[in-house]
């Protein structure tokens, strides 16, 4: 298969995308989150080609793009005056609100579940995409199934040239990791996956929120998940990956003491002269979250090489952003931590 290249910035092919799509062919749309891998959330065979295409296993639910907030209603029911609300705050924006779908939506792209997860993207190519295909597009991150995700066309390209139809370009992804997702079908929101939204600011529409347990440490394989990316090994390059806390001067003695041929360290650009030798790679500053959301998947594709056997990775703390590239760290070290403060 020839994986065609298109770009965002020409209307023919945002055109010749959206035929793709309405034709069950798969196609990776930029979001300001990481690029998607989409398909035609209500077209079943085309839903089943994404598995296929990323070796995603098959109980893991997709999340539903639309391209404006009122097409909500065409694919959930029962919907709390809640999501309409955090709608029109956020949407177009970086949050996926679950709840329950209507029946139009097959079983495979909801993993079987009586709930689908929903997002309006705010990149406008791709919301002009949707409009076009005149369907909700099933699309979650175009990478293979467990590696970081893809924040670039070339990423994609990397990962799936010749397993889809298409790629259209929309340049580097502004947020970096994907959207954080609220369930709302209980008696309280729940936090299944932080993202751009912080919970400070669900809170502050919302009250208190709860926090799911996939958030803060490794859940079950064989437990049954509401939406993408609570459960299994994710983000993850091919090295083991251990995150290291504790400050600066403390992390880089215990990597420096234990550091061999094959390691490599991420860390702030701030710490990089600590590790020179150490094989470092930068993925953002310190005391900008948003810098590092925005580099860390790039920079751990950077560092899925075969040569590279273990990763030692120094992760932001606090709330707001820094909440979720710390979680996508943790996911990709599979909750491994050592706090070096600790450690001889």
């Amino acid at each position: 298969m020839n994986t065609l290249q298109l770009s965002a910035e020409k209307e023919e092919d945002i055109a010749l995308a959206a035929k793709l799509l309405r034709e069950g062919k798969l196609v990776a749309i930029p979001t300001e989150t990481v690029y998607g891998l989409g398909a035609n959330g209500l077209d079943e065979e085309a839903v089943a080609r994404i598995f296929e295409a990323k070796g995603r296993p098959q109980d893991n639910p997709l999340i539903l793009h639309i391209s404006e907030p009122k097409e909500l209603s065409s694919i959930c029911h029962d919907i709390p005056q809640t999501a309409w609300l955090l709608a029109e705050h956020f949407w177009p924006g970086p949050l996926t609100m679950v709840l329950p779908v209507r029946d139009l939506v097959p079983k495979r792209t909801t993993a079987g579940l009586d709930t689908v997860a929903v997002r309006c993207p705010k990149t406008e190519a791709t919301r002009r995409l949707i409009a076009l295909a005149g369907v909700p597009i099933a699309a979650p991150s175009a990478n293979r199934s467990g590696k970081p995700s893809t924040t670039t066309a070339a990423h994609v390209l990397h990962d799936m040239d010749g397993r889809i139809e298409a790629i259209l370009d929309g340049g580097a992804c502004e947020v970096g990791v994907e959207s954080t997702i609220i369930d709302l079908t209980g008696a309280r929101p729940r936090l299944l996956r932080p993202g751009g939204i912080t919970p400070e600011q669900l809170s502050a529409l919302l009250g208190e929120i709860d926090i799911d347990r996939a958030v803060l440490g490794q859940i079950s394989n064989d437990a049954v998940v509401r939406a993408p990316g609570m459960k299994y090994k994710h983000y993850a390059p091919s090295a083991e990956v251990y995150i290291i806390q504790g400050s600066s001067e403390a992390a880089a003695r215990y990597i420096r003491k234990r550091f061999q041929s094959g390691d490599a360290v991420l860390c702030f650009k701030e710490e990089l002269p600590l590790y020179e030798g150490c094989n470092p790679t930068a993925y953002g500053s310190r005391d900008d979250a948003l810098s590092l959301s925005a580099g860390l998947f790039a920079a751990l594709r950077d560092l899925d090489t075969p040569e590279i056997k273990t990763i030692y990775a120094r992760c932001p703390e606090g709330g707001g952003v820094a909440y979720a590239v710390g979680n996508r760290l943790k996911k990709a070290a599979a909750f491994r931590t050592v706090n070096a403060e600790e450690e001889p």
